[in-house]
């Protein structure tokens, strides 16, 4: 399918601002008054990437994702809106994100993702999502349609 590029209805792309010190520095993921109810955070995990390495494409049916890049190393992010009532149905949009341009990416249920890590170091990704995984206690099925597991996908990083 003909995915064209485009900015995607629903998608929310925010830097990050570190506020840095003699300490460190400090940066602000989310707050509750500047997201809509429904994309809540009720869990949060970090992950890391090794370079050269990719997570996804895969899409949730009920999940929104909001996956903030903050570094080390920086991301290729690939979006898809696969949603066919969606005014940006069949879209793509492309960026990079990470230590140079810290950003946030709120991710919609149906829209199909994958990052790259296309730095040199081990990438630090957190995501901040609106469901639990595999629901209360882990007792559903995982809500991910994997489409890294389809060698015909078109959905490609390339």
């Amino acid at each position: 399918m003909p995915f064209q590029p485009s900015k995607i209805a629903d998608v929310a792309i925010y830097p990050l601002k570190k506020f840095c010190d003699e300490r460190g520095w400090l940066a602000e993921l989310f707050r509750q008054d500047e997201l809509p109810e429904e994309y809540f955070p009720v869990m949060s995990y970090i992950s890391f990437t090794k370079p050269g390495f990719q997570r996804g494409p895969h899409e949730h049916s009920e999940q929104a994702d909001l996956f903030c890049f903050i570094g080390p190393s920086t991301f290729r992010i690939k979006l898809w809106d696969n949603r066919p009532g969606s005014s940006t149905y069949q879209v793509e949009t492309s960026l990079e994100a990470g230590e140079e341009g810290p950003m946030a990416i709120l991710i919609p249920k149906g829209v199909v993702h994958a990052y790259l890590n296309i730095g040199k170091v081990d990438g630090m990704v957190i995501n901040c999502p609106n469901r639990l995984y595999m629901g209360d206690g882990k007792q559903h099925p995982v809500d991910e349609i994997r489409h890294e597991d389809d060698p015909n996908t078109s959905y490609r990083m390339t």
